[in-house]
C-alpha cells in the first residue's frame, strides 16, 4: 500500500472501531439484542461488576439481568483512544450512564471500558472487553 493508501485505511478503522463503540451504548439502551453479532465475536468474553460472560449468548443473558430491571437507560462514551496493530485493536473508552429506575427515580454509574477487536470478514467486532467502574450512586430523586 501507498503511504495514502496506509492513512486512509487507518482512518477508516479507527471511524469503523468509535463507531462500534457508539452501536454498543444503542445496543445497551435500545435493547437490540439480535444485532449483538454485529458487535462481538461469537467468542467473546465480557467481564464486569455484573460478571463475567463468554460467548453472545451468555452476554446477552449478563447484559440483560442486569439492565432489563430499569425503565431505561442511557450509556454516554467519551475519550476514545484507539490503538490498531493490523487486525486487532484496542479501544479505551470512559462510559457514564444514567440508570433509570422509576419515574421519581434514577442512578448514575461511570466506568472505563477497555475493549479488544479484531477484523473479521464482515468488519470489526469486539472480542473482549473488560469493564473497570469508577463510581455509582445511590438512588437519586429526579428532578425531570
Amino acid at each position: 500500500m501507498t503511504s495514502t493508501e496506509t492513512v486512509i485505511r487507518t482512518l477508516a478503522d479507527r471511524a469503523e472501531l468509535a463507531d462500534l463503540v457508539a452501536r454498543h451504548s444503542l445496543w445497551i439502551d435500545e435493547r437490540r439484542y439480535g444485532e449483538t453479532d454485529r458487535l462481538f465475536t461469537e467468542d467473546v468474553v465480557v467481564t464486569s461488576p455484573r460478571g463475567e460472560a463468554r460467548g453472545i449468548e451468555a452476554l446477552v443473558h449478563l447484559v440483560r439481568a442486569g439492565h432489563d430491571t430499569y425503565a431505561r437507560t442511557l450509556h454516554s462514551k467519551s475519550n476514545l483512544v484507539i490503538e490498531v496493530d493490523g487486525d486487532t485493536a484496542t479501544v479505551r473508552a470512559h462510559d457514564v450512564a444514567v440508570f433509570v429506575i422509576d419515574d421519581k427515580t434514577e442512578a448514575v454509574a461511570a466506568g472505563v471500558h477497555h475493549y479488544e477487536a479484531r477484523r473479521t470478514a464482515d468488519g470489526w467486532r469486539f472480542d473482549r472487553l473488560v469493564v473497570a467502574p469508577v463510581a455509582l450512586t445511590e438512588a437519586l430523586g429526579r428532578a425531570l
